[in-house]
């Protein structure tokens, strides 16, 4: 699948999947890599290592700086795909050097969470293990 590329470089990692926006700030836990947002749908997991698709991010321009503090801690995803990205999460992206892509065609919405995948953020290409 193709999108467009926000942030550069490969990731792969089991897919982690959000119907709701993300606030990274007070939203995610920087020191444990959870997401400890009250009655978010990925409350109690960890981001960890993951390819972590959501719609958007929410919340504070701080929410960049919690993404490179995941990373600085290595607790950040291995990438993350965005139906629309916007700057807080695309800007958190490139400074952690997490790659990131947004507007995949809607068969992407059909992969299960779970489904190894691999984000190049390079040329915007999304591929996944369909033996899963």
């Amino acid at each position: 699948m193709k999108g467009r590329s926000i942030s550069r470089g490969i990731g792969s990692g089991d897919l982690l999947v959000s119907p709701e926006p993300i606030s990274f700030l007070s939203g995610v836990d920087p020191e444990t890599g959870i997401v400890v947002e009250h009655g978010h749908p990925l409350e109690g997991q960890s981001i960890a290592g993951r390819v972590l698709a959501f719609p958007h991010g929410k919340g504070s321009t701080v929410g960049s700086y919690v993404i490179y503090a995941l990373k600085q801690n290595n607790l950040a995803p291995a990438a993350i795909i965005n139906t629309e990205a916007e700057p807080i999460i695309a800007v958190g992206a490139i400074i952690a050097g997490i790659p990131m892509v947004d507007r995949l065609p809607p068969a992407f919405s059909r992969l299960a969470p779970g489904t190894m995948m691999t984000v190049n953020g390079d040329t915007g290409e999304v591929s996944y293990d369909e033996t899963a």
